[in-house]
């Protein structure tokens, strides 16, 4: 069971994940016959500790306090070019030894991947960041469309809210929904967001080099993403053969023609989907996914949540 949380603190850690931690765990609810937890904030020593805007918070403890943690939260650590502290990471390899849960807010994932913690795992991070921690930590599985990712003793949680949701869901886990749906009341937040981060990033198109006919036929892709895009399609377009086309698709873009199509028609979907009423099927179909089903199948794989669930959430005001 649940009983003694440590939160570590970091110079320069999110103001607003710390925030987070204590309210979830810090916060004595008993008199309502909810959990509370021997909570600690915890430094490299004690001492004071200066937030991302320039807060200073004091750390009663150092790492030894650790030791007697059932759950370990490590506050975000944007510091890339530096390596995390031998100390912090060899407490948490102590911890996860000893069967204590480790988890992450948000960049903090990094300090776990550098102690070795994430190897051969899923795990997540803010968006900005999850191409770095992929090609920091390549034994990493990086999962860059979740909210949150379990691992058992290992939890990784993307940017800034998402420090919300996963810490409830480490509340739902341990004691139940009741316990969870009761403090996100408190907290007047979803007990349970569906989805992941990607329904709350308007992704980039992927940056596209070489030739001018590869250029050229992307850009029809685009504006006839509701015909048939297959490989032997788009290199014939391009007047390549197939082979060529995907070799040189892939330097110029990193990924391969079937995920950038389908990326291309999700971002499509969505548009539809925000800007306006069109039934499903019809949104299918502009899209390029041909039926409703499909759409509802590759929505709900990419986003996390079906299609209508999306238009409820981001129909746009104008609409």
């Amino acid at each position: 069971m649940l009983r003694n949380v440590a939160a570590v603190m970091l110079d320069g850690m999110g103001t607003f994940g710390l925030g987070v931690t204590c309210e979830v765990f810090g916060y004595d609810r008993s008199a309502d016959g909810l959990p509370a937890y021997d909570f600690a904030l915890c430094g490299l020593q004690p001492g004071l500790v200066r937030t991302d805007v320039g807060m200073v918070v004091h750390a009663d403890h150092g790492l030894d306090r650790l030791e007697a943690a059932d759950l370990i939260i490590v506050q975000s650590w944007d510091d890339f070019d530096r390596w995390p502290p031998e100390p912090l990471m060899a407490a948490l390899r102590s911890a996860i030894a000893r069967g204590a849960t480790v988890m992450s807010h948000c960049s903090s994932a990094f300090v776990l991947a550098a102690a070795g913690l994430l190897d051969g795992k899923r795990a997540t991070t803010h968006w900005r960041y999850t191409d770095r921690l992929a090609a920091m930590f390549p034994a990493v599985r990086v999962e860059p469309g979740v909210l949150y990712v379990d691992e058992g003793q290992i939890l990784t949680s993307a940017g800034t809210a998402a420090g919300i949701d996963l810490s409830l869901y480490v509340i739902r886990r341990e004691h139940g929904p009741q316990v969870a749906n009761a403090i996100a009341r408190r907290m007047v937040v979803p007990a349970h967001r569906d989805g992941g981060q990607a329904q709350y990033v308007e992704a980039p198109l992927p940056r596209i080099g070489g030739s001018a006919d590869l250029v050229l036929t992307l850009d029809w892709a685009r504006g006839h993403l509701d015909v048939d895009l297959s490989v032997d399609t788009l290199a014939a377009r391009a007047a390549m053969s197939p082979r060529s086309f995907a070799r040189h698709f892939r330097a110029a873009t990193g990924t391969t023609p079937h995920a950038w199509v389908l990326s291309q028609r999700m971002a499509r979907a969505e548009e539809l989907l925000e800007a306006g009423d069109l039934p499903i099927e019809a949104v299918a179909r502009l899209a390029g996914f041909g039926t409703a089903a499909a759409l509802r199948l590759h929505f709900s794989r990419q986003r996390g949540v079906p299609p209508a669930a999306y238009r409820r959430t981001f129909r746009t005001a104008a609409s």
